[in-house]
């Protein structure tokens, strides 16, 4: 698979599973978001490593590694070989669950079927294991809610983030807009995922509540994602917003 079919891919499940955001028409279709946040977990074929050998086969070249233990995150920042949207892979390192939830999870994950563990799509193919219950969901919830949202969702993209300066507005107009349309932003540097460097202005937009059928019936309507507006606080900087997403002392050398 090529860089772009996959970046087409991730965006035509996005929109497909957020079509609020799909629908928006305040800025050029065209433009790209500076970066994409996709979340996965530290299991089997789904892991940063396994899946970071597809990614640098499609260019991507790793441009740090970040690590937020009162998350259990382990984030890495994937550049592409030319100016398109960066990728910013948020693993979950399920260890840092207690007893209960990490079995609960792995239980799961081991449902998935052979032919949705393998190839260069694992990320844009939607959950490959069975869906889990209500109550199951509302376990891991309480334990960590990425795990919640792994466990419907599956290994996916959670949020698109925009430069402001790239759509050519301020932030403060655009969050105007998107408040009119009925997408209201969440306080502070919180996504949903990651802390953000307080170096950027952030703001996080949830998408609209979808109705969600769970494994035995019931339907709940839940919001999984949303997307982000970013702008650089002093313009003279040079860097990539993406290259300055995460705060600095996150930072962690691999060995």
């Amino acid at each position: 698979m090529q860089r772009q079919e996959f970046v087409q891919q991730l965006w035509l499940d996005y929109v497909h599973t957020h079509p609020d955001i799909g629908a928006l028409r305040l800025w050029p279709l065209s433009t790209a978001a500076e970066y994409l946040t996709l979340v996965t977990l530290n299991y089997g074929p789904f892991s940063a490593t396994a899946l970071n050998g597809n990614l640098a086969h499609m260019g991507y070249r790793s441009m740090g590694h970040y690590a937020m233990a009162d998350k259990g995150l382990l984030v890495h920042l994937l550049a592409p070989s030319d100016g398109s949207s960066w990728l910013v892979l948020a693993e979950l390192q399920i260890g840092t669950l207690s007893k209960a939830p990490r079995e609960a999870i792995e239980g799961l994950v081991q449902q998935s079927h052979p032919q949705d563990c393998k190839g260069h799509n694992l990320l844009c193919r939607g959950r490959p294991w069975p869906m889990p219950s209500w109550a199951l969901y509302q376990q891991l919830q309480h334990a960590h809610p990425l795990a919640a949202w792994l466990a419907v969702m599956g290994p996916r993209l959670h949020h698109v983030g925009y430069d402001c300066g790239q759509l050519g507005d301020c932030l403060a107009d655009l969050d105007h807009r998107l408040e009119e349309v009925g997408m209201p932003c969440l306080q502070g540097h919180q996504n949903g995922v990651f802390t953000v460097s307080s170096l950027l202005d952030h703001r996080f937009y949830p998408s609209t509540p979808q109705k969600t059928v769970f494994a035995d019936g019931d339907e709940h309507r839940l919001c999984f994602g949303g997307l982000a507006l970013v702008q650089k606080q002093f313009e003279d900087n040079q860097e990539r917003i993406a290259e300055v997403l995460l705060p600095q002392h996150t930072r962690c050398e691999m060995a």
